[in-house]
């Protein structure tokens, strides 16, 4: 039987790094489901469709192909055979990624891979709704929170390690405020924490006591 670690939570509460992190302790695959709902929002960007136009979307993504690939282990995201794994990481791409991960016909189709890998390998997968509605199964679900503030000088220090030149504070946190509304009142699997996920605040922690934190609750979760 596959172990399955949901890890959800809003945007720059710090999924993605202990994520990884908790994956490779455990020897586990990491899927950064996120990822894959950016490559989705980048080719609408790139066609001009407004990735909330639920109509538009829908025959979109119809076409669309995104897939992940895993090399030395590493997650490389695949649009169309494209590697855009060094593309979807701008703030316009993650507001495109909010706006269109609310429509079901986008959810149900990621969700629908992201369950496939998990039935074929150990994982650790993190998101907004992997406890609840991907995977609510999962031997162990961790829910990751953080203040406004903590969240947004994350995301600026993200940016800034990335390249950018320049980093707008309030517009970054402005960015996670509407993808914070968007994720958590979308009618198909908002954000929410499950009610059998341990909450984790990481405000203050280092990211290594995060990592302590949730290898002690997957422990526990096996026992």
């Amino acid at each position: 039987m596959r172990t399955a670690i949901a890890i959800d939570g809003p945007a720059g509460a710090g999924k993605s790094t202990v994520a990884k992190l908790v994956a490779r302790r455990l020897g586990y695959l990491y899927l950064d489901t996120g990822a894959m709902y950016r490559a989705a929002g980048l080719k609408a960007l790139r066609l001009g469709v407004p990735p909330g136009d639920a109509s538009r979307v829908t025959g979109l993504i119809a076409s669309t192909d995104v897939s992940i690939a895993f090399v030395d282990g590493t997650q490389h995201v695949l649009l169309d055979g494209e590697d855009v794994t060094a593309l979807i990481r701008t703030p316009p791409v993650s507001v495109a990624a909010s706006d269109i991960s609310a429509i079901p016909a986008v959810r149900l189709r990621m969700v629908e891979l992201q369950r496939k890998i998990s039935s074929e390998r150990d994982v650790v997968m993190d998101g907004r709704d992997i406890g609840t509605f991907v995977l609510p199964d999962a031997s162990c679900k961790i829910y990751l929170s953080a203040t406004i503030e903590e969240r947004t000088r994350r995301r600026c220090r993200e940016l800034e390690e990335r390249g950018a030149e320049v980093v707008d504070a309030d517009a970054v946190r402005r960015d996670i405020e509407y993808r914070d509304h968007n994720d958590s009142h979308r009618a198909l699997a908002p954000l929410a924490k499950a009610a059998d996920a341990t909450l984790v605040d990481t405000t203050g922690l280092s990211v290594e006591d995060v990592v302590e934190t949730i290898l002690r609750r997957v422990r526990h979760c096996a026992s």
